[in-house]
């Protein structure tokens, strides 16, 4: 790991660019763990956590149950409030932006080493979606 990356210094983007990426690292191998193996099926069964709007209602059930430090709301925020010139097809840019927050707390915690509590907050994620918990109505905020 490259510790010259100062974390704090980041914007949101580039901080849930990097999210993006560890979050779906875990899931596909959590995919993989659960016996998926065909293309197709994987895509389609990682939709389920890493599509923007399965990562706002992950997000927004984080908030609902005060499931983040102040510091990662911090970070949460800085992602949300983020200027991207970009969103996801089929998603509302509310959606797409609430997503992008709970990427940048992803990459938040990646850069700053903080390993155990990212394996916690992403095991409390795939319990969310595995236990139902995340349905499509929940990225209504």
């Amino acid at each position: 790991m490259d510790n010259q990356t100062d974390y704090n210094q980041l914007n949101g983007i580039a901080l849930a660019y990097v999210g993006d990426a560890i979050y779906e690292v875990y899931i596909r191998r959590r995919l993989l763990s659960l016996g998926f193996t065909k293309p197709t099926h994987l895509q389609h069964q990682a939709t389920h956590y890493v599509s923007a709007k399965a990562q706002a209602a992950l997000i927004s059930l984080m908030l609902e149950q005060k499931e983040l430090t102040d510091e990662e709301l911090t970070f949460y925020k800085r992602g949300r409030n983020a200027n991207s010139h970009t969103h996801a097809k089929n998603t509302r840019v509310t959606t797409y932006r609430i997503s992008t927050g709970f990427e940048a707390v992803m990459g938040y915690l990646f850069l700053s080493e903080q390993k155990k509590r990212q394996d916690q907050l992403i095991s409390w994620c795939i319990q969310q979606v595995e236990g139902g918990k995340t349905r499509e109505t929940r990225t209504n905020v």
